[in-house]
């Protein structure tokens, strides 16, 4: 792909936009900017521009769209597939101060955010009014434009969905420059194709979200979680789908093993109660009825104990204990990554069945490689996080034991009816594996789609397809 480098003139036109104070260049660019949380893509823009409304960055696209500048959009940089990572230089769009929360509508049950607003926020600002938005990704800081680029789930999407099932409409700045909007407070929507679902996960390349519209509901009176350890990994894995065939949908259900829980308490200098097991569920129940919920948590520990193997059943039902074994959970990410000198994800989704032998498999390629393969997963809705740790290896052993690792990895979930990515996206770092699962078919159905969004290909231009 051949773009326009960016001259004096071409800088000049967009300070004219935003001002001088909201453009840096060259040396003066972060080096934090080259690349996302991950950090296993790394490339510089030409220009960081910080925009502040949609009518700043539909200037900017039109502008790029005529030049041939390519244009990549970013949030947080909390991204883990290079997916805010300028690959051809050109324009990085940072959305960061659009972070106004413009309305909250009681009557429509919806909220309207500027891309910039962040996670926590949105919690922070609809909980004091007793709403309820129920995505849960463990990255609290990422805004939601990059969640809803990425699709991001979580772990309450076992009983809630994922980001997908939260966007009512969008509010969007094509590669043109062109303003539209897809879908909006509505709560049913059967006119013509599904465009707003088109640009949820597409991860910036189909065009810039500048407005979201977000699904709200009565924010549950109360939530119990249980800390149910288990002998072997085997009865921890199977126990999840047998408990929601034998009685209600849990709202999370996470699995983890004591490896993955002694690198979070050493990274955090935090332990949790009970923590000397081999493995473990952490199940929450919620509901606005206490009486209810009760009787839910008492149904489940009866049959963890009675049908499942476990060993005991905790109650995590006070606030410390919430906040104790909450944190170790939410840390399992940030401490894997202080356990080594790099770090790769594989973010494969599996139907629930194969979970236990796709686990099984990873320990053996752990194994065979040669390589600490650490893991843990949303084990309620199939979505495991798989990490290999470079360690000592050389990066001429690392890239090849992480090449072929994933590879065999895809495959075998692929044989088992699985995907590449369950919410972390595709960006530029699982590209290839992506192509390798869905076919010559599918790719092309997806690079005609962003050819009709995006014929000159400058927006977030090497990602995804």
């Amino acid at each position: 792909m051949s773009y326009k480098k960016l001259n004096q003139n071409d800088l000049n036109h967009l300070i004219n936009i935003v001002g001088a104070a909201q453009v840096t260049t060259g040396d003066q660019i972060s080096h934090d900017l080259s690349h996302d949380e991950l950090g296993t893509v790394f490339s510089f823009p030409e220009v960081h521009i910080f925009v502040q409304d949609k009518y700043q960055i539909s200037s900017i696209m039109k502008y790029a769209y005529q030049e041939n500048i390519p244009v990549t959009v970013r949030g947080s940089g909390t991204g883990l597939v290079g997916a805010c990572v300028p690959l051809f230089g050109g324009i990085l769009m940072d959305t960061s101060q659009m972070n106004k929360i413009i309305e909250l509508d009681k009557t429509n049950m919806v909220l309207r955010v500027e891309p910039g607003v962040l996670l926590l926020d949105i919690y922070e600002h609809v909980e004091k009014e007793n709403l309820f938005y129920a995505p849960d990704p463990g990255e609290k800081t990422a805004t939601i434009g990059g969640n809803i680029s990425t699709n991001a789930g979580g772990m309450r999407a076992v009983k809630y969905g994922v980001t997908r099932d939260w966007v009512r409409g969008l509010e969007v700045v094509l590669p043109d420059g062109e303003i539209v909007k897809f879908g909006g407070k509505v709560v049913k929507n059967s006119t013509g194709y599904g465009l707003k679902d088109l640009i949820i996960g597409s991860e910036g390349t189909l065009g810039i979200i500048v407005e979201a519209t977000l699904k709200l509901i009565p924010k549950p009176k109360m939530a119990i979680s249980l800390l149910v350890p288990f002998k072997n990994r085997e009865d921890a894995i199977d126990a999840a789908p047998r408990l929601m065939i034998d009685h209600v949908i849990p709202t999370a259900v996470e699995f983890f093993e004591k490896q993955s829980l002694d690198y979070s308490e050493e990274f955090l200098g935090k332990k949790i109660p009970h923590n000397d097991f081999n493995a473990y569920l952490l199940v929450t129940y919620d509901g606005n009825n206490e009486q209810s919920i009760q009787e839910d948590v008492e149904i489940a520990s009866k049959l963890f104990i009675d049908s499942y193997h476990a060993i005991d059943v905790y109650l995590v039902d006070t606030e410390e204990r919430r906040s104790s074994v909450w944190t170790v959970r939410g840390g399992f990410l940030e401490a894997i990554k202080s356990s080594s000198s790099e770090i790769d994800e594989c973010d494969v989704v599996l139907p629930r069945s194969h979970i236990a032998q796709f686990l099984a498999y990873t320990r053996k390629i752990s194994e065979d490689l040669g390589i600490r393969i650490p893991y843990f997963g949303h084990v309620g809705d199939g979505n495991l996080h798989i990490y290999f740790c470079k360690d000592d290896l050389t990066n001429e052993e690392w890239k090849e034991k992480v090449s072929h690792g994933f590879n065999l990895m895809y495959e075998k979930a692929h044989s088992f009816g699985g995907l590449v990515s369950g919410e972390h996206g595709i960006g530029y770092a699982k590209k290839e594996y992506m192509k390798q699962m869905l076919g010559e078919k599918q790719i092309k159905i997806m690079q005609g789609i962003k050819a009709t969004f995006d014929p000159k290909n400058i927006l977030n231009p090497g990602k995804v397809i």
